[in-house]
């Protein structure tokens, strides 16, 4: 079929970063805002508000953003929105590279959908049994996400008729351009009725791309996000590895190591927020929550709280956060990693104020640490792995923090009626000074509690990570390998890559260092992993937990390489300070 190829005039709208449009302001069905309320979201992302008025006015229209900036709701809710329930004909097909992709994208819609009773929204692609996606093909269902070549097959077997369809979406096009979709493509969209709505997300804008919208779409408005200049301010950045189980008990574990005077924790909802401050007032942290349900009056009274310190940890959303302005927030936290890669470098720009250093951390599940990569390459900064600190770690600190203490009073305060009080008990009861001093230590210390992390290990290298392995380019036509064989030969791979890192780190007991320089000296855990990495030549991703004090610093290094990392440090400088390192006591 030879299609014309009509001169296409593109509306531009640049989208400018930030951009604040509530849900409720989009002209959207009860239904939907009903869902995305309960899906805890209170505005939408930049790319969101643009591309779905446009969408809702039925323009044809050309999405470019990257993964994570909220695509899925900006083309799932207006096309949800042109869902007749009550007809169980095939109206809309989103077409994606990977199984993967689809699986998640029909999720998410499904929730999109959940008080929208009747509409079926089914993923198909290759890698399942085909008979089973029949069936549920043949029961109706109005919304179908697939990979191209499924959704050829179903085409071709008169399981998926088009007839009725009125909204294609192709999300992740430049991706299916690499992977040799272009054909499968153009074959769907020339086989739909002309009076369709077409719309198309893709990352970059290659010519294939620009030829695709000559030949589909009609009048397209284009929709941009515009990245403004970035501004990274001063804040070592650093991340962990957790599982989602034991995010509020690692969190809990870096309020107590680092304990900062007033620290920021980013989550991506409403719902979040109010669950991650119970969590932490049920622990005795002073913490409250900023977002956008709360009045004025409340939304006072927390930042006044805040400013004051009479609240120490303040939970947040980032549009709810955009008004903070305290210059002495030490520490930010990622509970949740955000979905865009400017709220990143928002959320970490409320520390390391007016001249300060600030530090950040960012708490990974699962495949989030390939978004955090991503945001580190949009960032052109250095996010440093690091392992959960132990019960034990915290107990060390808790116990120098409360001897500092102690010390300050010895030094500063008459005790002398004390002193005459604790000798007369002495006296009376059958116990020593020392009983007495250590039954104070550890009333101070609180109770002990099981240690639930069973992983103490540095985090993985963003660096390390496997370029592709979340954009899905090593898939075959639908998602898998075309000689069937790639899991495997991924697998192989990847085996082959990492398995030096392997070597050191679960083949290895730690050894723990002393190094003679701390926080007084104005070095960080980073500029301590990057001397020794970089003189000792072991990857940095091997080293284990370092723990910092005022005056001095343990590092954690595979047992097997310190001799090579005590000898490579002999005369090394640290920030042009000359440093010792050694082997700890046992004592220490």
């Amino acid at each position: 079929m030879v299609l014309p190829e009509p001169s296409v005039q593109i509306e531009r709208i640049n989208v400018i970063i930030m951009e604040t449009v509530r849900f409720e302001d989009l002209n959207l069905s009860d239904a939907i805002l009903r869902a995305v309320t309960d899906m805890g979201f209170e505005a939408a992302s930049p790319i969101q508000a643009q591309a779905i008025p446009a969408q809702l006015e039925g323009r044809d229209m050309i999405g470019q953003a990257q993964t994570g900036t909220g695509k899925t709701a900006a083309f799932g809710i207006p096309l949800l929105q042109k869902i007749d329930p009550e007809n169980k004909k095939l109206q809309a097909i989103v077409l994606l590279p990977t199984r993967e992709l689809a699986i998640q994208v029909a999720e998410e819609i499904r929730r999109l959908a959940k008080f929208m009773h009747g509409i079926k929204v089914l993923p198909v692609y290759g890698g399942q049994d085909i008979v089973r996606q029949i069936r549920s093909l043949k029961d109706g269902v109005q919304v179908v996400i697939g990979t191209p070549g499924r959704v050829m097959d179903h085409m071709r077997r008169k399981t998926i008729r088009v007839d009725h369809v009125h909204t294609a979406v192709l999300d992740e096009a430049d991706e299916m351009l690499n992977m040799g979709f272009l054909e499968d493509m153009e074959t769907i969209l020339s086989q739909l009725p002309e009076t369709r709505q077409t719309v198309m997300f893709s990352a970059t804008m290659p010519p294939a791309i620009a030829d695709i919208a000559r030949k589909f779409l009609q009048d397209p408005v284009m929709v941009r996000v515009v990245k403004k200049e970035l501004t990274v301010p001063k804040v070592t950045q650093y991340y962990y590895e957790v599982k989602p189980k034991n995010k509020v008990e690692v969190l809990c574990r870096l309020l107590d190591l680092y304990s900062p005077k007033l620290s920021v924790v980013f989550c991506n909802t409403k719902k979040g927020v109010d669950e991650l401050v119970l969590a932490l007032q049920g622990r005795g942290y002073f913490a409250e929550g900023l977002h956008g349900d709360l009045k004025q009056e409340q939304r006072d009274r927390v930042m006044n709280g805040f400013r004051n310190g009479r609240t120490e940890v303040l939970v947040a959303t980032d549009v709810a956060a955009r008004g903070i302005d305290v210059d002495d927030v030490e520490a930010v936290f990622n509970y949740d990693i955000p979905q865009d890669d400017e709220y990143y470098v928002h959320r970490i720009g409320r520390t390391g104020r007016a001249g300060r250093e600030g530090k950040a951390f960012s708490l990974v599940v699962g495949k989030e640490v390939y978004k955090l990569r991503d945001i580190q390459r949009y960032c052109k900064t250095k996010i440093i792995p690091q392992a959960i600190p132990s019960l034990d770690d915290i107990t060390d600190i808790k116990v120098e923090k409360t001897m500092d203490q102690v010390r300050d009073m010895l030094e500063n305060s008459d005790l002398s009626q004390m002193v005459n009080i604790i000798e007369q008990k002495l006296i009376e009861e059958d116990y020593t000074a020392l009983d007495l001093a250590a039954a104070l230590l550890k009333m101070n210390m609180g109770e002990d509690n099981e240690d639930i992390i069973d992983n103490f290990e540095p985090a993985r290298s963003l660096d390390d990570l496997d370029r592709y392995s979340r954009s899905g380019r090593r898939y075959g036509r639908d998602g898998s390998g075309r000689d069937g064989s790639f899991r495997n030969s991924r697998s192989r791979r990847r085996g082959a890559v990492d398995r030096a890192a392997v070597d050191y780190v679960v083949g290895d007991d730690m050894a723990r260092l002393f190094v003679n320089i701390g926080r007084n000296q104005n070095v960080n855990p980073g500029d301590i992993l990057g001397a020794i990495a970089g003189e000792s030549g072991i990857p940095g991703r091997v080293v284990g937990s370092i723990d910092m004090y005022d005056g001095y610093t343990f590092v954690e290094v595979p047992r097997r390489y310190s001799d090579q990392v005590l000898k490579a440090m002999e005369n090394a400088k640290i920030k042009g300070k000359k440093v010792r390192i050694e082997r700890a006591n046992a004592s220490r």
